[in-house]
């Protein structure tokens, strides 16, 4: 009975330092800077995914989901509207494009439906 008990302790205790290990590996993600070029460039990336440019990251393979694709691009034409005259001549030159580039697809989109 004792060599059972021991057993289970010592698997036990392997589990909780597994467990104090992994939390480790997990923390060395270091995340981007937040900067306003990088959110509004994420956000694009999420369109052209939805209009079927490029692959889901998550299934590798294209979908076309054009209701997500207005609302993204909707939400960074919100965007330029709540930040205007606050943007540096960088970053709302980079939003402008990045939403003519964007609506133009979308609207290239729809006509071929």
């Amino acid at each position: 009975m004792d060599e059972i008990k021991k057993k289970v302790d010592q698997d036990w205790k392997e589990n909780v330092e597994k467990e104090k290990a992994a939390p480790k590996e997990k923390s060395e993600f270091v995340p981007p800077v937040p900067d306003f070029k990088f959110f509004i460039t994420t956000l694009a990336m999420q369109a052209s995914i939805a209009l079927g440019h490029m692959p889901n990251p998550s299934t590798d393979k294209v979908e076309e989901d054009l209701a997500q694709a207005k609302f993204l691009i909707d939400t960074l034409g919100m965007l330029k509207e709540k930040t205007d005259n606050n943007l540096s001549k960088e970053e709302a030159e980079l939003l402008e494009n990045i939403l003519y580039e964007l609506r133009v697809a979308y609207l290239e989109k729809g006509k071929a439906k």
